[in-house]
């Protein structure tokens, strides 16, 4: 679930600047490296590395990067190791001219079309879905990009939102069941592509609509144009971004996230039934279904654990042990306001379960006399195939362990999920209109061929 931003006008020669503000702004989204591509009309610049988009995109960088046409990238590595290799945006020469493109979500037939491709002599210099849609656009017997794009499209399975540029114009497009989320903006003259309407309050445009399901997008001299390439998904889109990816202010079919995540709090006190003190989220996912859950138990809402803003989030960490060291540095309790009280702690869900078990340790240290967990979500049973880095069971707390187990094993005094129905109800939307997959096993745009992993990068991110 990386963040893709897109950027064009006919006459602000500012895009860098732009995006860089639009990935700024969804840095949520990924943390491993960041990268923008910008165009002057003659030819494409790139400047990526390892880090964060203040780390990478410094203001000297951006200086050397005068253009009208940019695209941007905030990568988490859910397919593709996080290397230098792997940061995007990438950049190719083909027929078409130079393109580059920034990708955000995963492939389930990756394997495959790499297969196919590399028998047809294409060299691959990462490991990432990304690469495989250029190398598939760039190998189009076509007289035009767009309609390169269009016969690569039909080549892909799996969740994608997609932003693609040439010298001249800007290209966006999104998987046929709209899993993967890509929005559209617009400043004055300027068009905007975002993974969420959040970016577009940051530049200061506003949101005309999301790309619809299976749409491509053209932004170029001739202004905006699109067409539907493929109508055949089923509707669903990723259920986790209410839950816990995107940014409380972003907006999905009309749904302010903040409100939805705040009725399913609602659903989650109406369902777990608890009395207690005091009701307090893990920060800062957890927020607003805390809020809405304090609000239907008629419980004190207050803020029992500080957050060090400076840390990131530990649930997109790429290692395991890098997760388990940033739940201490993240968060700290405030025990004037935890000893002696019967604390409901609402967390966003529950997937290896390190951030949990320690954040309801460090609760039950600062003396409340009962901690119980409530998760926003149902419990995490499927390995996801669209865009977390989560690829088998092996790294989930919930399968072949029964609810009372997994509260033994996160020290809670009682542990409550949100049910499927009750998440629906809370979203507003029916079980064929959302990908639950990671609670349901239902799949609606297959699974993930299985393959033997990638190896020829380098270790080193340097």
């Amino acid at each position: 679930m990386c963040g893709v931003l897109g950027y064009y006008s006919d006459v602000v020669a500012e895009a860098a600047y732009f995006a860089y503000l639009g990935l700024y702004a969804q840095q949520h989204r990924g943390q491993q490296s960041a990268g923008l591509a910008v165009s002057d009309g003659r030819r494409i610049r790139i400047k990526k590395g390892m880090g964060l988009v203040t780390q990478v995109l410094t203001n000297e960088a951006l200086a050397k990067m005068n253009g009208r046409i940019s695209i941007g990238h905030v990568r988490y590595s859910a397919a593709g190791e996080p290397h230098i290799a792997n940061a995007q945006p990438l950049l190719g020469a083909t027929r078409h001219g130079q393109i580059a493109i920034a990708h955000s979500g995963r492939l389930v037939n990756s394997a495959g079309l790499r297969r196919e491709l590399q028998l047809n002599g294409a060299v691959f210099q990462s490991t990432t879905d990304s690469e495989i849609i250029l190398n598939l656009i760039a190998r189009q017997q076509c007289d035009s990009i767009e309609a390169a794009v269009v016969k690569a499209y039909s080549r892909l399975q799996g969740a994608f939102a997609v932003v693609l540029m040439t010298n001249d114009a800007l290209i966006g497009f999104r998987d046929p069941s709209g899993i993967q989320p890509l929005c559209i903006g617009k400043l004055a003259d300027t068009i905007l592509l975002a993974s969420e309407s959040a970016a577009f309050d940051t530049i200061g445009a506003e949101f005309m609509r999301e790309v619809r399901p299976g749409e491509l997008v053209i932004i170029d001299a001739q202004g905006l144009r699109s067409k539907v390439i493929n109508a055949q998904g089923r509707p669903a889109f990723c259920v986790f971004e209410y839950i816990y990816f995107a940014r409380p202010d972003s907006y999905f079919a009309g749904k302010n996230v903040h409100l939805v995540r705040k009725q399913i709090g609602r659903r989650l006190a109406q369902e777990a039934n608890l009395v207690a003190d005091l009701v307090i989220p893990a920060p800062d996912s957890g927020t607003s279904a805390a809020m809405g859950f304090a609000e239907e138990a008629g419980i004190p809402f207050d803020f029992g654990l500080m957050k060090n803003r400076y840390v990131g989030r530990t649930f997109i960490q790429p290692t395991q042990a890098l997760r388990q060291q940033g739940v201490r540095i993240k968060l700290n309790p405030v025990r004037a306001l935890l000893a002696g009280k019967r604390v409901v702690l609402v967390d966003d869900s529950i997937v290896r379960g390190t951030t949990s078990a320690k954040t309801v340790e460090m609760v039950r240290e600062a003396g409340a006399s009962e901690v119980h967990l409530a998760v926003a979500s149902p419990m995490f049973l499927h390995p996801c195939h669209y865009g977390i880095d989560i690829p088998s069971t092996d790294h989930l707390i919930a399968p072949e362990r029964t609810k009372e187990e997994i509260r033994a094993l996160l020290g809670a005094d009682s542990l409550h999920y949100l049910s499927l129905e009750g998440l629906y109800a809370a979203v507003g939307a029916k079980s064929d209109q959302v990908c639950d997959a990671c609670f349901s096993g239902r799949y609606a745009a297959g699974m993930y061929e299985a393959t033997q992993d990638l190896d020829f990068l380098e270790d080193d991110n340097d």
